[in-house]
Order: structure tokens, then C-alpha cells, then sequence
């Protein structure tokens, strides 16, 4: 008996089919995994929708729909069905994000209704690293941010946002509320660090998604007159030990847009190698 491929929002009771699409390539899979170990695919604690892609009945592809838009694994006719049940929900998110391939084909159905794009970066390369190296000395003064110094860290989370996007998430229509959130989460789950001088921040750097394959760093930012002296090398070596320690994972990940150059150097110093292609769709 033939099965018609079909398309269908997960439930928890798929949460195990879902880990197993998701961990055939774990480190570009690390965002959509967190969420979906951190929710158990609870809709409310996800933050969105799973989607997923069902063909001869047993699910193959996925997408996370939520602030961003996420192909996972997705085949052509995937990749597909997913356009339409965007199209149909309207655009919802902020960004475009996944593997190169998927993200453009993904892209190339929903840009005739949802392009322009504010900006695309086709080729932000995905880099790991499993070890701290010996010819880098950690910055003995980057350490986990404490839950009251909110205060010291969101001035340096908003500078960096503002450069990295190009405005400043306290201009959004809830004045920066849900960006503020998401921040104060992150210092009270002791992964953001920081370097202060002075009363102020300035470098940091987050551990964002965690899974127990991946650490996912984010948000790596040095202050514009700190720049060029070593901070942010030393910096994240502080951040790689944590990260990689007995409690952490066995590899850190990151990707960065390919145009900069900068850092690029800085993570090839720090023996990041580069293990796949991501592209990102801003609106």
C-alpha cells in the first residue's frame, strides 16, 4: 500500500522520531535541538511550531517555525510543503536560517511574497573546536556574568545587536522587552561572560544553545577602542575552557558571517575548522 508524503505540526508524542532526524548532524542542528530538548515540544515552552515532513508515513524533514525559520534536514518536496504552510501563516519571523542549500531553496519560494529581504548573508561558515589551544593564554578576567549586573551587561548586548543588524532591538514594538528577556535568561543560566573595566563591558561572549552533542557560542562582541589587542582571542579561550569542561560538551560551534574577516582570524587562532555552510535571510 502506497503512503502519500504528508505534511503535519509535531506533537510530544514525536519527540523522540524528531531527536533522531535532528541529531543525524547535530552541530548544525544545535539551535532547533536545544529548543526542542528544552520544550519536549511543548508548543508553549517551544516558542512556535515544529513542522514536520512525512514521506511513505515516517518523518524525514523538519522546520522550526518560531522567531526564526528553520529547515531541518529537508528534501526538495519538504522544502516545499514548508513554503506553503509559511505562506499560508504569513511571515512570523525575524530571520531565514539553515543550511545553505535548504535556507535558498526555502527562500527562493518565499521571496516573491516575502521579499524583499532586509539583508542575506548566503555564506556564514559553521566552524567547532574541541579543544582550548595550548598556544593561547585565557583571560583571567572574563568570567560568567551574575544575575544583578543586567545593568553592565545589555549597554554591550545592544551595542552588539545594533552592529551586527543594523538597529537596536529596544526600537522594537515592545520597546525591547522580549530582547531584554532573553538576555536577563541568559545571565541567569551563567552563559553569558563577560570582561568589565572600568564599569563597563568590554568583551563578551554566550553560550547559547546547549545539547549534549554541542555548545553553540553567540554573540561574540569586543568594544570598538578594545579592538585589535587581544581580547577577544584570550576571551573565548576563557569561554572554550568553560564550555568544553567536565559538565560541557565535546565540541563548540559558532558561525560567522564570511565577510568578516576579523574573526574569522580570531576562531582560526583558536583552531576552529570549518564543518559546513549556514545562510541567514534578515527582514
Amino acid at each position: 500500500m502506497l503512503t502519500t508524503p504528508t505534511f503535519r505540526v509535531l506533537t510530544p508524542a514525536e519527540l523522540r522520531d524528531a531527536l533522531s532526524v535532528l541529531d543525524q548532524d547535530p552541530v548544525a542542528n544545535a539551535f532547533v535541538t536545544a529548543r526542542v530538548l528544552d520544550s519536549g515540544l511543548e508548543a508553549p515552552q517551544l516558542g512556535g511550531e515544529m513542522w514536520g515532513w512525512y514521506p511513505a508515513g515516517r518523518l524525514a524533514s523538519l522546520c522550526y517555525s518560531g522567531s526564526n525559520l528553520v529547515p531541518v534536514r529537508a528534501s526538495p518536496a519538504a522544502l516545499r510543503a514548508f513554503a506553503r504552510r509559511a505562506l499560508r501563516d504569513g511571515r512570523r519571523c525575524s530571520s531565514l536560517v539553515g543550511p545553505a542549500d535548504q535556507a535558498a531553496t526555502l527562500w527562493s519560494h518565499l521571496e516573491p511574497r516575502w521579499g524583499p529581504a532586509r539583508e542575506l548573508r548566503a555564506r556564514q561558515p559553521l566552524m567547532v573546536a574541541d579543544t582550548v589551544p595550548a598556544h593561547v593564554t585565557p583571560d583571567p578576567l572574563v568570567r560568567p556574568m551574575r544575575k544583578d549586573e543586567m545593568d553592565l551587561v545589555l549597554p554591550a548586548a545592544v551595542a552588539m545587536f545594533h552592529e551586527e543588524v543594523g538597529f537596536s532591538p529596544l526600537d522594537a514594538e515592545d520597546g525591547g522587552l522580549i530582547y531584554q528577556a532573553r538576555v536577563a535568561e541568559t545571565v541567569g543560566n551563567g552563559r553569558c561572560f563577560a570582561r568589565v573595566e572600568g564599569g563597563r563591558v568590554v568583551f563578551k561572549a554566550e553560550i547559547g544553545a546547549v545539547t549534549p552533542h554541542t555548545c553553540q557560542l553567540q554573540g561574540v562582541w569586543t568594544a570598538p577602542d578594545r579592538r585589535g589587542q587581544g581580547l577577544a582571542t584570550a576571551g573565548l579561550a576563557t569561554v572554550l575552557r568553560h564550555a568544553l569542561g567536565p559538565a560541557g560538551a565535546p565540541v563548540v560551534s559558532l558561525y560567522v558571517n564570511d565577510f568578516n574577516a576579523p574573526a574569522l582570524t580570531v576562531y582560526r587562532r583558536l583552531g576552529f575548522t570549518e564543518v559546513g555552510t549556514l545562510m541567514s535571510v534578515l527582514f
